[in-house]
């Protein structure tokens, strides 16, 4: 069992990894309620983009003839991603959720915590 710097274990269950056994049990949880039909589109680990990939072109030259080829492209900024643990919608309102188990607010999660209200309008809710 993986222990993180935070001392959360992830957990393996169904062929399923979890952060955390506190994301496991809020998953159980949430489970039930789309059973119950409280809750639909229940969905795990959904990613946001906050800031897409930067690339750069190049020119590119046949090593052989030396003609000019079409230009190339290189990746010089990967890209920024959160990634929510559970989206899913109420079942009388249609209102979505972003939720994120948290145990250890990371300065990284404020940010991107921030960054999603501001660039997508979706406030996080945190468990």
């Amino acid at each position: 069992m993986y222990r993180s710097k935070y001392h959360s274990k992830k957990v393996t269950i169904d062929g399923e990894t979890f952060d955390s056994i506190k994301e496991y049990r809020r998953w159980c949880e949430l489970k039930l309620l789309e059973k119950a039909g409280k809750i639909i589109c229940l969905d795990r680990q959904v990613k946001f983009i906050l800031v897409p990939a930067q690339y750069e072109t190049f020119p590119r030259y046949s090593e052989k003839t030396g003609k000019r080829l079409k230009d190339g492209k290189r990746c010089v900024e990967k890209e920024v991603a959160y990634y929510a643990d559970f989206v899913y919608q109420d079942a009388e309102t249609g209102r979505r959720t972003v939720e994120d188990t948290k145990g250890m607010r990371t300065e990284k999660y404020i940010i991107k915590r921030k960054l999603m209200l501001y660039l997508h309008n979706i406030k996080i809710q945190e468990v």
